[in-house]
């Protein structure tokens, strides 16, 4: 898919100073979807931003485009680029998983799970090979190769990660905790190479922000408190200690700003505070270059282009600003000019090791490149014919009061964009750091513990914002403990600074002091002398309006002091209260009681349609349709008109600023009436405290008794149980021996049988026996009988023998005579014809006519 431009996107751009562009993601019924993470690529032309519905868009700063390229349905709690194939991106989503997308294919490259919390952080390596996972309770290092998990690091649970990443251009991990122990690893074998050493003097800052230069060799760090630590990475020392200004309470975050000519070693870097302000600093000089955002637009967090060109901040209102760093200041991009320097041994090396330095914030002040120079500062004053009433009219910010009213009545309001600024001048808001942080170290007040329960509000943090800020009343005057209506006091001013409190508080303060003048003197009654000033010009202006409601039964206290207690909250749309605002602060407090009766005024001909009581209460506690515009119109008519006998300006002394470091004494109550009041409360508390102390006794005892009673219920059920087993084995047991008998008797019975089998086959071997040795002695005599008949024919045939050995012995005689003849004829005859026999034509003759004999020889002689 092409890219689209980004004005066509339906946000909303706005170029001014250094801005380039604000854009601002909407969705149906123009809700704006906030935006929660951005990151850059590796060429700082392109950045990744994810929304709170899981949209992932890449915006092309050069081209001016940008384009959807994820949707993950779920909010993203982290994002990178990976270095090696630079389409891919990772993406940490609200499940604990994190996922590899392809930018220009938009498929899923991979889907990596293990983390049981969620992911804040991932920090690829400068091969783009592997990358780092960190949750608050382990760290995980991935192989983005073959995207499997390599190992995992596991801790204490009384210690929690708050930050593991790569060191640029090395093969070193620095693993951060949150009892500021910093450990640098070898990421091959997870050797550890360092630690850090803790400092041991000075506050503890709780590192939570960590930035390191572009070479390695330099860390920030910096946490709850307007101190940083200054690392040297090489030689492991604490370099400094940088002191940001009173405004700085909180570090969110830490980045340094890459500059082309300082060869990765950077030197300006930006904090963001807990006030929505990243402030640029110098870290060598210590001076303040310039700064982004403001209280009234606030930063969330930050992303530096890795070029130093580019800054994408998320503001509170969950827009994405984009700042040029050449708009901001010129000389960050200008090469440094040729310095030569002359070497002298005279002086030795500075120990920077437990240097502190401050951080000037009066001025602005651009980075010095030339050494040896010192900047001089100028500071404007007002021209010397001032005129005292002009010098009335200057306001804190360099404003003037004249010019601002003019302003809100031509327009009938102050711009949206700088109200918060605008009242903050008209206020005079002295912004005393140290005494309200002296007030809020005491704690939630006693009085506001329970607040949730008669004021339930949905958002946890708007009902801590109005904890804190009531309990810091509360410790700054005693009354305000006991005020069961300065939480409708209060309630606006904390939603509209809620990400301020200190001027949250200060704005309060300042209203009570000046715009709540004689309210508490009759306490805990209503102020009825406001009530009947309001009553007065009521009847001066307005008698048959006055006279209806007397006619109705509806006193003052209805029909004004429920629009004071509220300060219009109850009755009035968000624009409108801040329109009448603007001019409530920018008149005397008188203004207020004369914005009461402009609006009975106005709203007369629905009230002359009342005639019951409750009609009254729910008109005077409900918006009503009613043009806020007249309303005002009238109040300053009202103020003109009104005669001086009767106008609240006599009553009330005029706006009276807070005064500077410490907070004025409030004491303008009934001491005696809230000490009696307080002292009876807190009685009730502690009886209170006392009767849950005995009811939690009691309930404890109760649990323990019924605890008792059902084990007791659960053992003599288990008894009857075991009882009823018992009986039924009883049962078994007795069914048992029964049959056990009767196998007995069936065993006897059978052993029987078997004896009287037995003795009958003893009876049938014993004949067998007895019939065998019959037999054999039969077969003994037969046997004899035979032998005796083979005996006697024996003895003939060897008389038999006898003769025919005779016979034959006469024969062989006769046999070997013939034999000796034989041999006598046969040498006759052949011996002439010996040599030749073998032959010879009368061989066959020979062997034919005498081989017969000579067989027969051999014959008698085998014989």
């Amino acid at each position: 898919m092409g890219g689209r431009q980004i004005s066509s996107w339906g946000c909303a751009l706005f170029a001014f100073f250094s801005v380039l562009v604000t854009v601002v993601r909407t969705a149906q019924q123009a809700k704006t979807v906030r935006f929660l993470h951005v990151a850059f690529d590796t060429t700082g032309d392109s950045f990744l931003a994810g929304d709170h519905h899981g949209n992932i868009y890449v915006f092309d700063i050069s081209r001016n485009r940008f384009r959807l390229v994820q949707k993950t349905g779920q909010a993203c709690t982290s994002l990178a680029f990976s270095l090696r194939r630079t389409t891919e991106f990772l993406v940490a989503l609200a499940d604990y998983t994190i996922k590899c997308f392809d930018k220009d294919t938009k498929q899923l490259v991979s889907w990596m799970r293990g983390h049981e919390g969620a992911v804040s952080s991932i920090s690829v390596h400068s091969s783009g090979r592997y990358a780092i996972t960190t949750s608050s309770d382990t760290a995980q290092l991935w192989d983005l190769d073959t995207f499997q998990r390599k190992r995992k690091l596991n801790i204490r649970q009384s210690v929690g990660i708050q930050r593991v990443f790569f060191l640029p251009l090395s093969n070193t991990i620095l693993s951060c905790f949150s009892d500021d122990s910093i450990f640098a690893w070898e990421s091959d074998t997870l050797f550890c190479k360092y630690q850090l050493p803790v400092p041991d003097c000075g506050p503890r800052i709780f590192y939570k922000a960590f930035a390191v230069t572009r070479d390695g060799k330099s860390l920030a760090a910096g946490g709850r408190s307007n101190l940083l630590h200054l690392w040297c990475l090489d030689t492991k020392q604490l370099l400094r200690v940088i002191q940001m200004p009173t405004q700085v309470r909180t570090v969110r975050q830490l980045e340094f700003l890459p500059d082309s000519f300082d060869g990765g070693a950077s030197q300006t870097l930006g904090v963001l505070s807990q006030d929505g302000v990243m402030r640029f600093i110098h870290i060598h000089t210590c001076k303040l270059l310039f700064h982004v955002g403001s209280h009234d637009e606030s930063i969330t967090t930050v992303a530096v282009s890795p070029n130093g060109r580019h800054i994408v901040a998320i503001m509170d209102n969950g827009s994405v600003n984009i700042y040029s760093v050449q708009s901001l200041t010129q000389e960050l991009n200008k090469p440094p000019p040729s310095q030569v320097a002359v070497v002298s041994g005279g002086e030795a090396d500075q120990d920077f090791s437990n240097l502190k330095v401050k951080v000037r914030s009066e001025a602005v002040q651009r980075p010095t490149k030339s050494s040896g120079r010192r900047t001089q500062v100028k500071t404007l004053r007002p021209p010397a014919g001032t005129t005292a009433e002009d010098k009335e009219n200057e306001l804190p910010a360099g404003l003037n009061k004249k010019r601002l009213v003019a302003l809100l009545k031509a327009f009938g309001e102050y711009p949206a964009k700088y109200r918060m600024f605008v009242w903050r001048s008209l206020l005079c808001l002295p912004e005393n750091h140290a005494a309200y942080s002296s007030l809020t170290d005491k704690g939630l007040h006693s009085a506001f513990l329970t607040l949730h329960e008669k004021y339930p509000i949905k958002s946890h943090k708007l009902l801590r914002g109005l904890q804190r800020v009531l309990s810091a009343l509360a410790h700054w005057a005693a009354i305000f403990g006991e005020v069961e209506y300065l939480p409708l006091v209060a309630f606006p001013f904390v939603k509209l600074f809620q990400n301020n409190p200190m001027l949250c508080f200060e704005v309060v303060a300042t209203v009570i002091v000046n715009w709540c003048q004689h309210w508490f003197e009759y306490f805990p009654n209503p102020p009825l002398n406001i009530l009947n000033m309001a009553e007065n010009v009521l009847a001066h202006h307005d008698k048959e309006l006055l006279q209806h409601l007397v006619d109705c039964g509806v006193t003052s206290q209805l029909f004004v002091w429920p629009l004071l207690e509220t300060f219009f909250s109850e009755v009035l749309t968000r624009d409108e209260w801040l329109k009448l605002f603007d001019n409530i602060f920018s008149n005397h407090p008188s203004f207020l009681l004369m914005a009461c009766v402009a609006y009975i005024i106005c709203c007369r001909e629905p009230l002359l349609l009342c005639s019951q009581k409750q009609d009254f209460e729910y008109f005077f506690h409900h918006r009503n349709n009613m043009d806020v515009g007249a309303m005002v119109k009238e109040a300053y008519q009202l103020m003109s008109s009104t005669p001086a006998d009767i106008h609240p300006r006599a009553m009330l002394s005029d706006f009276t600023p807070l005064t500077k470091g410490q907070y004025p004494v409030f004491n303008h109550y009934p001491e005696f009436i809230v000490e009696y009041q307080s002292r009876e409360k807190e009685k009730i508390r502690l009886q209170e405290m006392e009767y849950l102390r005995e009811r939690q006794e009691v309930s404890a005892m109760r649990a323990d008794f019924l605890r008792r009673q059902a084990e007791e219920e659960v053992f003599y059920a288990q008894q009857e149980l075991l009882q009823k087993a018992e009986e039924q084995r009883r049962n078994i047991l007795s069914q048992e021996e029964e049959r056990l008998t009767q196998q007995r008797a069936k065993l006897a019975a059978m052993k029987r049988e078997l004896k009287v089998k037995e003795l009958e086959l003893l009876d049938t071997t014993r004949r067998r026996f007895l019939k065998h040795q019959q037999d054999l002695r039969a077969s003994q005599l037969q046997r004899l009988d035979q032998e005796i008949s083979r005996k006697v024919n024996m003895t003939l045939y060897d008389q038999e023998t006898a003769a025919a050995v005779q016979d034959l012995e006469v024969r062989q005689m006769e046999m070997e005579v013939q034999r000796k003849q034989l041999e006598q004829v046969t040498n006759t005859l052949l011996t002439p014809y010996q040599p030749h026999l073998l032959h010879s034509a009368l061989l066959p003759f020979v062997l034919v006519h005498f081989f017969p004999i000579v067989t027969l020889i051999n014959l008698e002689n085998n014989f």
